[in-house]
Formats: C-alpha cells, structure tokens, sequence
C-alpha cells in the first residue's frame, strides 16, 4: 500500500497546481460567490478537486519531470501555458457574455464531459501505477498492458484529459476556450507518435500487434 501514497514532491506540484488552477477562472469572472453561483460551475470545481485528489494515490511517480531519458519535457511548457489560459479565459469569456455558446445545458453536457474526462484521465492511473509517467521515461522491464482501458484505444489517458478539457470550456459556454482546447490537439498527437515509437521499440511484434487491432484516442475515428 505504502507504494500507493503520494510523495512530498508530487503533493506540492499537484496542490500549486491546484490552487492556481482554481484561482484564474475566479480571476477571470471577478469573484468567487458570482462564480460559484451556477451550479454547474460549483461542479466543475468538484470534478477538478476530487480527480486531482484520487490521482495522488494512484500511485504514479515523477519520472518523467526529473529522469534524463525522459520524452518531450520541453512540452511541459507549452502544456501548461495553454492549460493555464483554459483555467482563464473560458471564465472571462462567460463572465463578459463573449463568443458564447448559448443555452444552459451547454453547460451540463460539459460536466457530464468533465466526469467522463476524469474517469479516463485517473483510472489509468490506478492500473499503471508508478509505471504511469509523463513525459514517458524509461521503464523497468513490465508486460504490456492491453486489457481495461488499454483494450480499444492505446492512450485512454490523453482521451480523458482532451474530453475534460472541453467539457471544462463548456461548462462555461466558450467559444474562446473552445479554440485554446483545439490548440492542444497537434501537441497530443506529436506525443503520441514520439511515445508508439518508444514503445515499439520495447515490445517489438507484440506491439505492432496490439497496435494493428486497437485505436489511438477515439474507436472507429483515430
């Protein structure tokens, strides 16, 4: 169990995160109780809060922030410049009435997105545990996963994280966000060519297999 607990580094990147992750859209919209008088915003808050909070104890390490093998962290930075934006702007862009899309149940098809979301973004998580990094770094030797989330698609987390970024945007009915979400599509898949390729590499034929019968993000799509 001990295995399953958070590390002193990743409590404090994931709470800074959280606390500034929560303070740009109040930012955005000017004050808290305005913000938190949508009930489908309160919600929002909740999803975010409890996925982050589940995540800690899934088990997943950070390999991928400290490790010199480690994939593509120079696209922490752009991640997180974009992600910081969407925290912001979808707010403001609410708040103001701007590039909105009408209607209230936007809103709720957006945090019935984000639990979606949440749900592909952790429970993998919990199934790879500290084989879980990003960026991807180089692993002890482990079987391939291809049962679960893995059985259909070959990234559920990425699918989880993309579905709730969006439903974050919609709940707040933004066009802007809308477009800032679309943003992040070229990086996803540049990730996760660089990431197939690292692990074809590690598995070879069975690889090629698993990848011959599955898809990337969306069944029957991608």
């Amino acid at each position: 169990m001990t295995d399953r607990l958070p590390s002193p580094g990743l409590l404090l990147i994931t709470g800074v995160s959280l606390l500034l992750f929560f303070s740009l859209p109040i930012l955005g919209w000017g004050d808290l109780r305005g913000l938190m008088a949508e009930p489908s915003r309160a919600g929002a808050f909740v999803v975010v809060g409890v996925a982050a909070v589940l995540s800690l104890f899934s088990g997943i390490n950070l390999a991928g922030c400290v490790r010199a093998d480690a994939r593509d962290r120079w696209l922490l930075a752009p991640f997180a410049g974009v992600a910081l934006l969407i925290a912001l702007v979808p707010a403001w862009d609410d708040r103001h009435d701007f590039a909105t899309i009408d209607g209230r149940s936007t809103r709720f098809l957006g945090l019935a997105l984000m639990v979606v979301g949440a749900w592909l973004r952790v429970g993998p998580m919990f199934v790879l545990g500290r084989r879980f990094t990003w960026p991807l770094a180089g692993q002890e030797a482990h079987a391939l996963l291809t049962a679960g989330f893995y059985r259909y698609i070959r990234h559920p987390s990425y699918l989880g994280g993309f579905v709730g970024g969006i439903g974050w945007v919609l709940v707040f009915r933004s066009g802007l966000g809308l477009i800032l979400g679309a943003l992040l599509i070229p990086a996803i898949v540049w990730v996760i060519h660089v990431e197939e390729g690292l692990l074809a590499t590690e598995f070879g034929d069975e690889y090629e297999r698993y990848r011959g019968r599955t898809w990337r993000l969306v069944p029957f799509v991608y």
